[in-house]
Parts: C-alpha cells; sequence; structure tokens
C-alpha cells in the first residue's frame, strides 16, 4: 500500500489507495444496515468441543432476541451470525474473515483459547472490539481491544489451589493435564506454583497430548502409586470422563478436583454419569442456583433450546448484556467505523460494572480481565451443589 502511494503521481490515484484502505478496514460495511448492531460469534459447534460452542451460540441468542424484543440498544436492533470454528485456529481465523465480509462490528469470541490466541491477532490488526465468553489463556486477550468474561488460566489455577488448601480436602497431589493445550498448561503452571507456597504436595505430574488423549492407564497408575489423595484435572470434560472411567476400572478412587472445562461432562452422551459423583470444579454458574435471575435465564433457554444451559451459556448471555452496557455507556452509533466503535468501547469498558448469571458488580481493567469471584459445585446424585 505505501509503494502505491509513493508511485501514485494523480489525486485521483491517491483517492483510490485511501478508498480501498478504508474499505478493507471496515469488513462488509456496504452491506449493513446503518441502523443495526452487527454482532458475531465463533466456536465450535461441530467436533469434540461442540458442547461449549453450541452453548455460547445458543447463551448470545437468547439475549440478543431478549435485547432486540425490549427495544434494542438505544433503538437499534441486533444483527447476529454465528460461525463454527471446530476449536481449531486456522478455522477460526478463517470464520473471522467470513463475519468481516457479513458486516461484523464487534466479535464475541472465541470460545476456546487457542483459537482466541490466533483471531485476537486479526482483531488487533482491524482494531475490532472483542469480548470472549470462554478463552482463559493470557495470550487470548493479550491486546488492548480484547477483554474477557470468564477466568483466566492463572487465576483458575491459583483459585483451585487456595480451595484445596483452606478446605483441608487434600495434601498430596497429582496432576494430569494436556501438554499440548495452552488451556490446560497454563491452569497447570499456576496450580502447581500456589499449591507449593499453600503447602500442597504434587507428588505427580503426568502429561498426555492430543495424539494420546484416548488411553491413560500410564497417568493413572503414577498417580496411584504415588499416593495421591486428589487428582487435579485441568482438562476438558472429554478427557475427563475417560480418564474417571479408566481410574474406576483399575481400582483407583480418589478425590476429583477439576476447572470450568469439567462443565458438561454430566451432559456428555454414552458417558456413566455416576462415575462423576463427588467430582469438584470451578465454575462462574450453575443452573441449579435458586436466585431469581438465573432461574428466569435458565426457564428461557430450557423453552428456547430443550437442554439445561451449562456455564458457557452463560458467559455468552452475559456477555451480549456486558457489549450493550458498555456500548450505551459510550454513546456508540452503529453508522461509525468499526475502529471507531472499537476505541470508545475500550474505555467504557473501564467504566462499567455490571451485576450478571456469572458474578455480581463485575468490572474490568485495561487489560480485560473481569473481577469476581468464582465458586467450587460438587456433582451430587446427578447435579452441581454449590459448596460453601
Amino acid at each position: 500500500m505505501k509503494m502505491l502511494k509513493k508511485a501514485a503521481s494523480v489525486a485521483l490515484a491517491s483517492a483510490l489507495v485511501v478508498s480501498m484502505a478504508a474499505c478493507g478496514s471496515d469488513g462488509g460495511a456496504d452491506s449493513r444496515d446503518p441502523d443495526k448492531f452487527y454482532i458475531g460469534g465463533i466456536g465450535p459447534t461441530t467436533g469434540d468441543n461442540a458442547i461449549y460452542g453450541t452453548a455460547v451460540k445458543n447463551g448470545i441468542q437468547l439475549a440478543v432476541d431478549e435485547i432486540n424484543e425490549a427495544g434494542g440498544i438505544n433503538g437499534c436492533q441486533i444483527e447476529y451470525s454465528f460461525e463454527d470454528d471446530q476449536s481449531d485456529a486456522e478455522k477460526s481465523v478463517n470464520a473471522y474473515n467470513t463475519l468481516k465480509d457479513w458486516g461484523m462490528q464487534m466479535l464475541i469470541g472465541t470460545t476456546t483459547s487457542t483459537p482466541c490466541v490466533a483471531v485476537v491477532e486479526e482483531t488487533h490488526a482491524d482494531n475490532m472490539f472483542q469480548l470472549t465468553p470462554s478463552a482463559t489463556a493470557v495470550e487470548s486477550i493479550q491486546y488492548d481491544n480484547a477483554f474477557r468474561m470468564c477466568f483466566s488460566d492463572p487465576d483458575q489455577g491459583k483459585a483451585s489451589a487456595d480451595y484445596i488448601s483452606e478446605n483441608g480436602i487434600a495434601t498430596k497431589i497429582a496432576v494430569i493435564y494436556n501438554s499440548s493445550d495452552t488451556y490446560s498448561t497454563g491452569i497447570r503452571q499456576k496450580f502447581e506454583e500456589e499449591a507449593k507456597s499453600v503447602g500442597l504436595e504434587i507428588v505427580a505430574s503426568e502429561a498426555f497430548t492430543a495424539d494420546s488423549k484416548t488411553d491413560f492407564s500410564v497417568q493413572i497408575q503414577k498417580a496411584k502409586d504415588a499416593g495421591a489423595e486428589l487428582v487435579f484435572l485441568p482438562i476438558y470434560y472429554q478427557e475427563a470422563s475417560l480418564i474417571l472411567a479408566q481410574a474406576n476400572n483399575a481400582g483407583f478412587d480418589p478425590i476429583w478436583f477439576g476447572v470450568d472445562g469439567m462443565d458438561g461432562i454430566l451432559n456428555l452422551e454414552g458417558f456413566d454419569a455416576s462415575l462423576a459423583e463427588g467430582v469438584m470444579f470451578l465454575t462462574p454458574f450453575t443452573a441449579d442456583s435458586d436466585d431469581e435471575k438465573t432461574q428466569a435465564f435458565v426457564a428461557a433457554y430450557e423453552a428456547e433450546f430443550g437442554e439445561t444451559p451449562i456455564q458457557f451459556a452463560a458467559d455468552a448471555y452475559d456477555c451480549v448484556y456486558v457489549m450493550k452496557e458498555a456500548i450505551e455507556n459510550a454513546d456508540v452509533k452503529p453508522d461509525m467505523s468499526i475502529s471507531e466503535i472499537c476505541d470508545a468501547l475500550k474505555t467504557s469498558m473501564t467504566e462499567i460494572t455490571i451485576d450478571g448469571l456469572t458474578g455480581t458488580q463485575i468490572s474490568w481493567t485495561e487489560d480485560g480481565e473481569p473481577s469476581k469471584e468464582p465458586i467450587v459445585v460438587q456433582v451430587e446424585g446427578g447435579k452441581y451443589i454449590v459448596l460453601e
């Protein structure tokens, strides 16, 4: 582009270059209704992590429908489109470009960490506002245009170790983690650091990779032989379900403690949910909570989608209302450019505070991190029970 500008010798050529640059930076601006906000979403609706992406897609849809029915944002309706990325970084970037062509002005996504790390490079280059409901890797929001609704990996690791220590749940801990996954390794690293500082003993730390996530007999046996009282699982529910089943077959029955990726295990097709009895994990939301806002959301979600929402749906639902609050606070108009919207929301996000499904009095710092408290749930009788 610089070479073209230098080569241009007439005003017409210079104007053409400027016009092309502006068009390229604002996606499908020509196809947008200037009186509507265009919000896109990205996540896996097929593949191994489809439960997460589908929950995010549905949570956004429910909030968008509610807001539109109530009159929109400052009287402007929301247009919404969601793309499947199969939790794959390359496909996620392709999904982002598809949404840009559609006319997206703001992104809720991506759902999982590795794709989000790739996509945030794109949103940063375009100066597009990005709010991820559930990508926990630190790098997922490494630029000033990106914020998150969920806890970060280090936050989850530290909170897990602190909870185990403060409640005297166990002292000898084994960790089974996915060394090929940024989500898992990020949580595991901070957990082990914090565990040592609060007097927990890591007796085994056993890795697997994306290419070896079906047979966990070696990791289970090492944890068992090391005398682990508790096994920490900073992983997703699919692998966790296999570990629980294989540990049961091996006669190994420790306390199991996971993180937000464990949410969904009770809905996994073909899994014996009784094997998850007693499992504890961190989460910002449980559908079994008796507060009025949660129950209204659960009822609406079940009526619309025929299933009980998991925390990924709640995080995504909150994201839409956060965007609404930030847009209204900054008096953002839908006919503004993508970059103008982003610049306004960067500041607005640090000025707002919301009460959502996933926390009360949630606020954000300039680095994009939310301030809210996690809760710990335990599986009892096929339900998630909040622990004090």
